[in-house]
């Protein structure tokens, strides 16, 4: 299994943003009337990608998970606001079932990445074990050869 190094590696955050750029070409078209609307879906779009990274960044697993719910609840907030969207007319039933979709896909893909995160054993870079250097080992190297090879084996 392959450690994640950069939260572009992350299935969740390519999928956020692919939600997000649905969202900016829906939004760019003339049908889409109403201004306060647009600003809002589309701040609302950018965040799950945005507290997926910044969640990733932090380092801790607490912080990470409590970023992906908050990136999980913007999801929703955006499919929300793409029925208001459908009711006004702003969208047809192609790109409102399309909308759907990415973000029945984010949410999903969120909850199953927090819930693996949360079960996982490692809890971020600040817990990171790093094995301390054994003080006596050089002295026994040193003194005692054949105690060295057999605590150390080398």
């Amino acid at each position: 299994m392959t450690t994640i190094q950069k939260f572009e590696d992350l299935i969740c955050w390519k999928k956020a943003r692919d939600l997000a750029n649905f969202i900016f070409d829906i939004t760019d078209k003339k049908d889409f009337k109403d201004f306060d609307l647009k600003r809002q879906i589309r701040r609302a779009s950018i965040s799950p990608m945005s507290n997926i990274a910044e969640g990733f960044d932090r380092g801790t697993r607490n912080e990470f998970v409590d970023a992906l719910f908050i990136a999980k609840g913007e999801v929703g907030e955006v499919r929300s606001q793409l029925f208001i969207s459908f009711d006004r007319h702003y969208i047809n039933e192609s790109e409102f079932e399309k909308g759907m979709s990415l973000t029945d896909e984010c949410s999903r893909l969120i909850q199953s990445f927090s819930y693996k995160i949360k079960g996982g054993s490692k809890k971020g870079i600040q817990f990171k074990h790093i094995q301390k250097e054994d003080p006596l080992k050089e002295i026994t190297r040193k003194s005692s050869p054949e105690l060295y090879k057999k605590f150390y084996g080398e």
